[in-house]
């Protein structure tokens, strides 16, 4: 294959090394033809192929990890994946160049990156999006800082606040009562908060969100450039944006610029694996290498890293073709399940309708099982249980299916049944749900789900009072409650929320102030502590710095009673909550 520079790629062997004075002669010779060879072309895997090298290396290694190679591991964990892997795990060698110095194989392998996904400088990451978060941040904002962001960011971004000490404008995203999902944030909201924050240090998106709802990236990145700020894009769950022309606009191709994104979450590269992309002036390079620094670990696992230039490899080979599968995949889904009674997905009808819903990723499947009369969790059980048919999000109303490259048609088909089942049983069995206020009533007396009332198992029932956005409250723009400036209604939506939430003190002034625990009837009005989030997806009900409400308590109650999980609480069981002390004056 010819790259762009008019040179040949011809694929190295790879080499088998007897342990012999002249083998490490050999191997030095074999690396320093890798090296030579021009990376050009979208086919070469420089890291993988430089870590294949050493891996078959033979040698007596004194250096980490203990395990020397694999040939000290366990033999439980070799029955379950033996030792290649094991092989392959080797620390920063000098043939394996250097992550927080790139100047060999790393560096080929994240330049290939980024002529692949379209950016001018890409990061690999091997501590997830949470840490390429966390450095977007801490490079654009110095402490005491804003930053405009909508209120439904992943919980890494909170620890990003606390981090670099950045003051949270919150923008509440656009919230749809008839389906019961937040989505993204409107340029008009983001207009709005510069009009009134106009010293904001920049912006931070999710797109898409984690039912792959994208807002207008364009029109909001023309905005922070109008105000020579830069938009940072979470868009952990859109590295196949670039591959196909029915999947939604890719945040850089929308002028954003420092975006993150989860090569894990949807492409084939191994847990944990992420790339950071930045493009144009407005990001200090050499502050985010040293943020890097901080968030990433020095002892950086190679598999990871391997995996980011195999899938990098993969997409920009056959990107096209894999997703042009999984779209044909997810769309007989889609359609087969939302034409079965009482279920409805999210379809890209809303595109347009709701201003935070611009495009919609079909490879993303959300199901609203509220008509069957149950929750997302004992829908979830049910599928898990009985066919093996795992979701990605169960909530209170929905189920969310992420549809990825690696899915197969059997997947699919034993989705449908799965779902067809379902509605069958429901169906024998009338779909009875009880109300909000059974369901409160159920959390507080300690049943934790198990209990009976009415007739049904609590994990079957859905709340009939549909909640507005659930999330924490801080102080509104002249402390308005949602009228006037503050409020956008869209009557098509029924959308109406206070536009701008700032925190009652930051996030990292609540992280280290002194704190007391309270029980959960008392904590309502206090300033919350903790970072709570129902998990997946990790996106924050109350989160430090904000008031605890009565409606937060309330999901959060809600989320527990129905089967769900809630990270961050002290108290698991929800009975009591840690507060910022309040601090008594003298006369």
């Amino acid at each position: 294959m010819h790259g762009e520079m008019g040179t040949v790629w011809r694929p190295l062997p790879i080499l088998r090394f007897s342990p012999s004075a002249n083998a490490s002669l050999l191997l030095n010779t074999h690396l320093n033809q890798l090296m030579m060879t021009s990376f050009a072309s979208q086919e070469a895997t420089p890291l993988l192929d430089a870590l294949s090298l050493c891996a078959n290396r033979q040698n007596a290694a004194f250096y980490t990890p203990g395990h020397k190679r694999g040939q000290g591991i366990s033999p439980a964990i070799a029955t379950l994946i033996g030792d290649t892997a094991f092989r392959a795990d080797l620390p920063e060698l000098p043939e394996l160049d250097n992550l927080f110095n790139p100047q060999g194989v790393i560096q080929q392998a994240q330049a290939l990156a980024a002529e692949a996904f379209g950016s001018e400088q890409t990061w690999f990451l091997a501590n997830g999006s949470t840490c390429g978060i966390e450095a977007a941040v801490l490079a654009v904002c110095n402490p005491g800082d804003s930053i405009i962001l909508p209120r439904n960011v992943h919980q890494s971004m909170i620890s990003a606040l606390i981090l670099s000490g950045a003051s949270p404008i919150f923008v509440q995203p656009d919230y749809d009562l008839s389906s019961g999902l937040a989505h993204g944030v409107s340029p008009a909201a983001i207009a709005h908060a510069l009009t009134h924050y106009p010293s904001a240090k920049a912006i931070m998106i999710v797109s898409p969100t984690y039912h792959g709802v994208c807002p207008n990236v364009a029109a909001i990145a023309q905005l922070a450039h109008q105000h020579h700020i830069p938009l940072l894009v979470d868009e952990a769950h859109g590295p196949h944006f670039a591959f196909h022309p029915d999947l939604p606009t890719p945040a850089l191709a929308a002028n954003a610029d420092l975006v993150i994104q989860s090569a894990h979450k949807v492409l084939a590269a191994m847990t944990q694996a992420a790339m950071l992309h930045v493009q144009g002036r407005r990001i200090n390079r050499d502050r985010l290498n040293q943020a890097l620094q901080l968030t990433q670990s020095t002892s950086p696992n190679y598999l990871l890293l391997a995996s980011l230039d195999s899938a990098r490899q993969q997409m920009a080979l056959a990107g096209h073709d894999l997703m042009t599968r999984t779209l044909s995949l997810a769309d007989l889904a889609s359609h087969q399940i939302n034409a079965l009674p009482d279920l409805s997905v999210l379809t890209n009808e809303a595109e347009g309708a709701i201003p935070g819903f611009h495009q919609l990723d079909r490879t993303r499947l959300t199901v609203d099982v509220s008509g069957l009369g149950i929750t997302g969790f004992a829908a979830d059980e049910f599928l898990h249980e009985q066919f093996s048919v795992t979701a990605e999000l169960p909530t209170l109303r929905h189920l969310t299916f992420i549809i990825s490259l690696g899915n197969t048609l059997e997947d699919i088909q034993r989705l449908i049944v799965g779902f067809e089942a379902l509605v069958e049983k429901q169906g024998r069995q009338g779909g009875q749900g009880i109300s909000l206020v059974e369901t409160q009533y159920i959390a507080s007396r300690g049943d934790g789900g198990d209990g009976e009332d009415g007739g049904g198992n609590v994990g079957w029932a859905l709340p009939t009072h549909h909640l507005s956005a659930p999330f924490g409250e801080g102080r509104n723009r002249k402390d308005g409650e949602g009228g006037g400036e503050n409020a956008i209604q869209n009557p098509q939506s029924k959308i109406q929320n206070p536009l701008i939430q700032i925190p009652l003190i930051s996030p990292r002034d609540a992280f280290f102030a002194v704190t007391e625990t309270l029980p959960i009837e008392q904590a309502v009005n206090h300033i919350c502590a903790e970072l709570i989030c129902p998990y997946p997806p990790g996106i924050p009900m109350l989160l430090p710095g904000e008031s605890i409400t009565d409606t937060a308590i309330a999901t959060l109650q809600q989320v527990l009673a129905t089967g769900g999980v809630i990270t961050g609480c002290s108290d698991p069981a929800l009975t009591s909550l840690k507060v910022v002390k309040r601090v008594v004056k003298g006369p």
